[in-house]
């Protein structure tokens, strides 16, 4: 049995608004046996394409290779953007090495709710996938279940949109008070090959490709990305 492990602690900082929440980079990140276009960063594999959408958004000349420039770059713009990133699985088991979210065992997750408190900023969060099984969504809806908090439907459009409220202890002139901030999650289209299939059969990337038989998954994707980075 393989242990993967997360290779990268949460990219956070005191005035980040935004959170990119996906699960675990393959497990050749954590070996370190990266290939030659991937970026020792978050979501730095050559087969994730966020970074492609987010240089194609942002027209910024992005890097991908091993060097330590293109780790700068990516980390500059989150930090211009204050967004972070905070993947929710921390460690896993896995019979086969591979990156499926699905091979996935006795999976430990991180405390999201713990960073959202830390840092009060935050009031998106950001998922690299919906609510398939082992995918950030469904572990952020087990997680906060343990907090006793409920995801309330804001849009069931995709992206899917919803939000919770946080309790968040205030210090009073008296006595503490319980507060509530309230934060956003937003669903995003997954990056990965295998949601293709899906994209091409919504009604929305349909009417596009009529207009335009151009139109592609990758195009898709950037239209919706681009509203939330």
């Amino acid at each position: 049995m393989f242990i993967h492990q997360h290779p990268y602690q949460p990219f956070i900082k005191n005035d980040t608004t935004k959170l990119i929440v996906g699960t675990l980079p393959p497990p050749r990140f954590s070996m370190g046996e990266l290939l030659e276009k991937d970026v020792n960063f978050c979501y730095g594999s050559y087969y994730n394409s966020l970074w492609l959408y987010i240089d194609k958004i942002h027209h910024l000349k992005l890097r991908f290779d091993n060097s330590q420039e293109a780790i700068y770059q990516r980390q500059e713009f989150l930090i211009n953007h204050k967004i972070g990133v905070c993947d929710i699985v921390e460690s896993c088991e896995r019979a086969k090495i591979d990156a499926s979210d699905l091979g996935m065992q006795n999976i430990k997750l991180r405390n999201l709710i713990g960073y959202l408190k830390k840092y009060p900023n935050i009031n998106t969060l950001l998922f690299t996938g919906g609510n398939s099984k082992n995918g950030p969504e469904y572990f952020f809806r087990k997680h906060i279940k343990e907090h006793g908090i409920n995801l309330e439907l804001v849009s069931n459009d995709i992206p899917r949109i919803h939000q919770f409220e946080l309790p968040v202890i205030a210090s009073g002139t008296k006595q503490s008070q319980k507060l509530y901030r309230t934060v956003k999650t937003v669903s995003l289209t997954s990056g990965s090959g295998a949601a293709n299939i899906s994209i091409s059969k919504m009604p929305l990337y349909k009417h596009f490709k009529s207009k335009n038989p151009q139109f592609n998954t990758f195009d898709f994707r950037v239209m919706q990305y681009r509203e939330f980075f």
